[in-house]
């Protein structure tokens, strides 16, 4: 997959020597408060490089790295990918993102998930693009909202209390 970039922000596939800022990120206990628990080794880093890896290859999509343009900085994830099984549904792209928590606040989660909606409905031509955020997760949810997806329902997944999301491609007639 070619580089590709929004205004601020151009995104890569994640590559084996992402996995200290990989850790950063996702060692966190703020980051992962509304997700599953945090890294504690450097290894399930790696190992989440290589699975990521293996999506790119089996679906010609998947996270990728965000970069800063202006400095070159590695400052989290985001992206398209392929889930299964969640909330009834059995196959669908799914957005999704995270941050190292120094970069909150600055409206890359918003810049990335615009990106994405757009590369998936005018490159991929994707019929229909779903996310879920804990309930509970303010900022998520209204980076989601101001991606222009909109509230379905809440659904419980792994006894967590889930609001889910979709849009749907306007450019297709479904």
């Amino acid at each position: 997959m070619v580089k590709l970039e929004s205004q601020r922000l151009y995104f890569r596939e994640l590559e084996s020597n992402d996995d200290e800022k990989l850790f950063e990120l996702d060692s966190d206990q703020e980051v992962h408060k509304f997700l599953e628990n945090a890294v504690v080794s450097i290894d399930q880093c790696k190992d989440a490089i290589i699975s990521i890896q293996k999506q790119y290859k089996l679906n010609g999509i998947g996270r990728m790295a965000v970069i800063i343009k202006e400095t070159n900085e590695f400052i989290g994830w985001a992206g398209l990918k392929i889930e299964k099984n969640i909330n009834g549904h059995e196959s669908f792209y799914d957005i999704g993102y995270r941050f190292i928590k120094r970069y909150w606040g600055y409206g890359y989660a918003t810049e990335a998930s615009q990106f994405f909606i757009n590369y998936g409905f005018n490159v991929l031509k994707v019929e229909k693009i779903c996310a879920f955020a804990n309930k509970d997760n303010v900022a998520s949810r209204k980076v989601l909202e101001k991606s222009g997806l909109k509230f379905i329902e809440m659904f419980k997944e792994d006894n967590n209390e889930e609001a889910w999301y979709e849009i749907i491609n306007p450019n297709l007639n479904v």
